[in-house]
């Protein structure tokens, strides 16, 4: 009878200690799966945010149709690196590269016929509080560097300024980037005098998902009025995920443009962009 009892006791000890371990494996496997939704939640902000801290590979595909009497399509890829640097303990230098790739329909071309090759480089470099508060912003200058071929380059060497400010309020991303670039020497014919502006609104899901409207808005100023404007609307999806223990950063969407320039503009433009994250 005491052996009875007393199996029945070491019995009894051994479910609960299955139970205590079941329910201390299952509020890690929560605490796993908490960690790694805030983890990717930061990452998409990160992504969203042009002056954060951490470096990426970004490569943006644009996709131009509509253009010319035939509805000829322009493709341009955007590799566009970043690279912060701490300057000190209070501020950082981020660095970004743009280096498209262009396919250039025979419509935009002197002798009629698609041309594909590098095009012009831009390089900014903002240097941006490291802790900046609700209030997130960056200054700096930005270049153009003459690096395309034949009638994909401007053959000009241009410089600017670029400014940058944003919120991130909840599950929003809110904020305006903005730059001038002035040509100061080079052999092309065409002085170079542009603007841009992209303003971005993002709202962040669960899962790394997110909608986002970041239309890149232009102004070439030495172009007559008819010809000037670039001014697109619309937006789409993306999402932050992991391939083994590679972040990457994916998103499609679409932009009507409402204004364009007369004759040669683009009707609409597809964007489709895959981002390496290189999170500290």
């Amino acid at each position: 009878m005491k052996i009875q009892k007393f199996s029945l006791v070491v019995l009894a000890l051994l479910a609960g200690s299955q139970m205590l371990f079941a329910e201390e494996e299952s509020i890690a496997q929560t605490e796993v799966k908490a960690g790694y939704a805030s983890d990717t939640e930061a990452l998409a902000k990160a992504v969203q945010n042009p002056v954060a801290s951490m470096i990426s590979l970004p490569l943006q595909n644009n996709i131009n149709t509509g253009i010319g009497p035939n509805d000829q399509t322009q493709n341009i890829l955007n590799i566009q690196p970043v690279w912060p640097f701490e300057l000190n303990d209070d501020w950082n230098l981020i660095t970004r590269t743009i280096v498209p790739v262009i396919s250039q329909p025979g419509v935009l071309t002197p002798n009629g016929e698609r041309i594909n090759g590098l095009g012009d480089t831009t390089f900014t470099a903002f240097v941006s509080p490291s802790d900046a508060g609700d209030i997130i912003w960056g200054v700096g200058p930005v270049f153009l560097l003459p690096t395309g071929k034949d009638e994909l380059t401007a053959d000009k060497w241009g410089a600017g300024i670029s400014g940058v400010v944003l919120t991130m309020p909840g599950r929003w991303v809110i904020g305006s980037l903005v730059n001038n670039i002035w040509s100061f020497a080079g052999d092309g014919k065409n002085d170079v005098n542009s603007f841009l502006w992209q303003y971005f609104i993002n709202y962040n899901f669960d899962e790394g998902w997110y909608f986002t409207s970041a239309p890149i808005i232009t102004a070439n100023w030495e172009a007559d009025s008819d010809h000037r404007w670039t001014v697109p609307f619309g937006g789409g999806f993306g999402k932050v995920f992991k391939i083994g223990k590679q972040p990457m950063n994916a998103q499609l969407s679409a932009y009507k443009n409402v204004i364009t320039p007369d004759d040669y503009g683009a009707d609409w433009q597809f964007r489709v962009q895959l981002q390496f994250l290189f999170p500290k």
